[in-house]
């Protein structure tokens, strides 16, 4: 089983960069000891964008100064219908646990082909109590409850209701220039000797915020 700690960062950080991590970090993740990966899930509004760092102030009304590493990117989150949940789509979803053992979610971001991360079933933070589970979808079917998926990953599966209203979203590259002033981002900060420290940032399109 994939130690929920190490999925829980490799899903993070996959959110924030996409297409970028598509090829080596996956790896460090897993070979990184749990007691040293303790990574900072960020959502805010930018205040002031400098070229190495961020000026952040947190859904919680904190304000955050977030370090770019010299590599950082960028990744867009673009509203799209449900019909793009195909079965062998690989999706993230934050969603709540329902009693009869299916989830809710309460968003749906479908990852770029061939970008597998993240995978498995722990627990987010999106909402009290909420979970993320990243996988490969099975069998889609249309009911009055919304669209319903099977999402399997490497030591279970998921069956998910995905209603109606959520907000459902395809992760593509984007530009450093369309993170400034007023832009909402979502990141996966980590600690260094300078403070906060990213190397990937993710906004929706318009500068909304990314729904994860």
């Amino acid at each position: 089983m994939t130690h929920p700690r190490r999925a829980a960062l490799a899903a993070a950080l996959a959110l924030a960069a996409g297409p970028a991590l598509a090829q080596p970090s996956p790896a460090i993740v897993r070979q990184m000891p749990a007691a040293q990966i303790a990574p900072q899930i960020v959502r805010g509004v930018v205040k002031v964008a400098k070229v190495d760092a961020l000026v952040l102030k947190t859904k919680e009304g904190k304000e955050v100064t977030v370090n770019l590493a010299p590599s950082w990117t960028v990744s867009v989150m673009k509203p799209i219908t449900v019909a793009a949940i195909q079965p062998g789509s690989f999706i993230g979803t934050a969603e709540m646990p329902q009693k009869d053992g299916r989830g809710k979610s309460l968003e749906v971001h479908i990852f770029p082909p061939g970008v597998k991360m993240g995978e498995g079933h722990y627990a987010w933070d999106l909402k009290k109590g909420s979970m993320m589970t990243n996988g490969t979808v099975g069998k889609v079917v249309a009911s009055k409850n919304g669209q319903e998926l099977d999402v399997t990953y490497s030591y279970g599966t998921r069956h998910i209701v995905v209603p109606k209203n959520v907000p459902i979203v395809q992760i593509t590259p984007g530009d450093r220039t369309m993170i400034k002033a007023g832009v909402s981002v979502f990141l996966v900060a980590q600690s260094s000797a300078k403070g906060l420290v990213t190397n990937a940032i993710s906004t929706g399109e318009k500068g909304k915020a990314p729904p994860m």
